[in-house]
């Protein structure tokens, strides 16, 4: 049995990845079973202290990663983490948006984005590892992720900010046609059973809160397809690479009711999330082609994407001040 503990799985021992599940088992208990025994809106004072002692957990194991696996990788770690937590806020924005297009009232939506969560740690581990599986049978793959980093910051510099046409979504549409639906929420539930309108039967029909769970965890997919390279960019390391999404998208769902309700103040960020990508990306191509293989070092790689993420919030905070108090 102690052997099973100490071998290897992904490059880690298997009592590491035991430990982070049982982080992640427990947080999640504590905050369904304890916290929000209730459906109830969640205020914004709330929101702010849950999702501080989410940070402070996500910190919190940081440590023990650099104390375990040493400082290079827990540098790149925090490095991750921080990136995962910024690209998290334009998936905020497209959340308040899906719970808007299908009426969700606010004291439903934490358990609606609870299950989100659950489905999105499951989602983003099998993203992970057949990323993982990729990068160690060809390096060259690294390369692919670098250009489309670069490219999907190129273009978010550029691209003009608008809201998706969710009624157009074609999950929604399949989704309605091939299942029932009701028009209406059932509280909490995402099922229910209700008389069939040919033959009276009780049947089981989806309600819209199953559909929003549904949209929002295929909006994760598409955010997945730049944060997951973002952090193969920055460490091959599974177990890094796993736990530093994880740890950002734990407290995503606690930070959401603070900053959906002031998501406008962030405009700017999207340039210094831009410029983070561009960043990331383009240091493969420098350590490997300009400094020879030599590793670009992690304390500067950590202060540039703090410096770039802490620069945008500041500047769309003082921005949007600025032109309120004008008006």
């Amino acid at each position: 049995m102690f052997e099973f503990f100490t071998s290897m799985f992904l490059g880690t021992p298997v009592w590491f990845w035991l430990a982070f599940i049982g982080l992640v088992v427990a947080l999640t208990a504590f905050d369904l079973g304890l916290l929000h025994k209730e459906d109830r809106e969640m205020g914004i004072s709330e929101s702010l202290k849950l999702s501080a002692f989410y940070i402070t957990i996500a910190l919190a194991f940081g440590v023990w990663v650099w104390i375990e696996k040493g400082a290079d990788l827990g540098m790149k770690y925090y490095t991750g983490f921080f990136i995962e937590k910024a690209l998290s806020i334009d998936n905020i924005f497209v959340i308040s948006l899906i719970f808007a297009f299908f009426a969700i009232p606010a004291k439903f939506q934490y358990r609606a984005l609870l299950w989100g969560i659950i489905g999105v740690i499951v989602l983003r581990g099998l993203m992970i590892a057949a990323g993982a599986a990729l990068v160690s049978e060809a390096y060259w793959v690294l390369y692919i992720f670098a250009a489309f980093l670069i490219a999907t910051g190129v273009k978010m510099f550029f691209s003009n900010d608008h809201a998706p046409d969710l009624s157009k979504n074609p999950a929604i549409r399949w989704i309605s046609t091939h299942m029932r639906v009701t028009k209406e929420l059932h509280e909490q539930r995402f099922f229910v059973k209700v008389p069939d309108e040919k033959t009276g039967a009780m049947v089981r029909a989806a309600t819209p809160l199953f559909l929003a769970l549904v949209v929002i965890n295929l909006a994760d997919l598409v955010f997945a397809i730049d944060s997951v390279p973002a952090i193969f960019a920055i460490t091959t390391d599974t177990f890094v690479v796993y736990t530093s999404n994880i740890m950002a998208i734990l407290g995503l769902r606690a930070l959401y009711f603070a900053l959906s309700a002031m998501i406008d103040r962030f405009h700017y960020l999207k340039f210094a999330l831009a410029a983070v990508l561009v960043f990331i990306g383009s240091k493969i191509f420098v350590s490997d082609f300009l400094l020879d293989g030599a590793k670009f070092p992690p304390v500067a790689s950590l202060a540039v994407t703090f410096g770039l993420i802490g620069a945008g919030i500041g500047w769309s905070l003082w921005k949007t001040r600025t032109a309120s108090t004008h008006d």
